[in-house]
């Protein structure tokens, strides 16, 4: 009786229930009439005065690198065109004739040919073989571990076929306040371009220069206008001139000649150089001396040049050649991969036609290719015997 007359009546009201939302589903004005009476209610219960204030401000644009910290870094880049960003707090300083660590993840037939200290903000450029120019900010480049390969340029830049990376070159985050860059060629061929020619580069990349034949670009560099430049060869001999020597070119520009090199001779290096800084030159066999820089002198470019080291067979060619302040840390890099870091002060100041100390002890079949300056660090030295 009553349980079954209980049962009909939640029956019943259920059945009204679902009849009544049926209908608010299928009327849609029923379904703006409902939200608005509980909008409605929910202000009656909580309304209060509005605590913020909405403005019109200006609409900031955000970068990519606004997102990303800003650190020291150093970019590696192969033989074969494997690129990749490494922190460079993971190389400590060694003294003078230290063996190094493994710093890249190289093959026998591979090594680092082209390593640069920057920071993941700033502006790269990358100069080819072929006198063009492509452009990379430090985050684009991909971080890898120490003995990590890297990536291949090919995969970041458009590079045509026989093209090859030759000089990276670090401009400061697009504040930099040189007005030139500098080129040099392996024939010994120099042009002076200014730097607001390279604001824009597409894709593509641009022509920095015009090469003569057989002709390639070894090294660009940037200048204030005002700057002595200093050029080596393989054969050991070096050419100091003012850059005001060579006019203002443009990007397609050939050049002019540098330095009046000798048979089977070839430019290795070039650097600003100043009275106040030292001229590094570190041999292919590991050698390599400091010399004040006033014991070379200022003359007219296109000549032979002034003996800059004793080229003999136990020291080996020239591998290098660069000017220094005397306080940095240099990156000091062989065919096989090994990277040594060693303080400048570590190495000796000599006169200019000198054998050298060594340097950096190699191994059977190792030689050096090339080195750069990084920022000298203070916190540790290992000495390694």
């Amino acid at each position: 009786g009553l349980e079954r007359d209980k049962i009909q009546s939640e029956y019943d009201d259920l059945m009204k229930l679902i009849a009544d939302l049926m209908d608010i589903l299928a009327k849609p004005e029923r379904v703006a009439t409902i939200i608005k009476e509980e909008l409605e209610e929910i202000k009656r219960k909580f309304s209060d005065e509005r605590r913020t204030e909405l403005m019109v401000g200006e609409v900031l644009s955000l970068e990519d690198e606004d997102l990303i910290e800003e650190t020291n870094v150093l970019i590696t880049l192969s033989n074969k065109g494997y690129i990749k960003r490494l922190n460079q707090d993971e190389f400590t300083a060694q003294r003078r004739g230290g063996r190094g660590i493994q710093g890249t993840g190289v093959k026998d037939d591979d090594f680092v040919r082209e390593l640069v200290s920057t920071s993941t903000h700033d502006r790269l450029l990358f100069f080819t073989n072929k006198g063009r120019v492509y452009r990379l900010k430090g985050y684009e480049i991909p971080e890898y571990g120490r003995t990590a390969k890297g990536l291949p340029i090919v995969n970041l830049l458009k590079l045509d076929e026989g093209e090859t990376i030759q000089t990276i070159i670090n401009v400061q985050a697009e504040h930099d306040t040189h007005s030139y860059l500098f080129f040099t060629t392996r024939h010994g061929v120099v042009k002076r371009t200014s730097v607001t020619e390279f604001a824009n580069i597409r894709q593509n990349g641009l022509k920095a220069l015009n090469l003569k034949e057989e002709d390639e670009l070894i090294n660009v560099f940037l200048t204030n206008g005002q700057a002595d430049i200093i050029i080596g060869t393989k054969m050991g001999y070096a050419v100091r001139f003012n850059e005001n020597q060579v006019r203002n070119m443009g990007r397609s520009a050939t050049g002019v000649r540098g330095v009046n090199l000798r048979t089977d001779d070839h430019v290795v290096g070039a650097s600003v150089i100043s009275d106040n800084q030292e001229v590094l030159v570190i041999t292919e066999k590991g050698y390599g001396k400091r010399t004040l820089a006033s014991e070379y002198a200022t003359k007219g470019r296109g000549g032979k040049g002034m003996k800059t080291a004793n080229i003999t067979e136990k020291n080996g060619p020239l591998a290098g050649l660069t000017a220094v302040n005397g306080d940095e840390d240099l990156m000091i890099i062989t065919n096989t991969g090994v990277i040594i870091r060693t303080n400048v002060a570590n190495i000796s100041q000599t006169g200019r036609a000198t054998l050298g100390v060594k340097v950096m002890r190699l191994d059977k079949g190792a030689q050096i290719v090339t080195f750069t300056s990084v920022t000298a660090d203070n916190e540790k030295e290992e000495d390694e015997d």
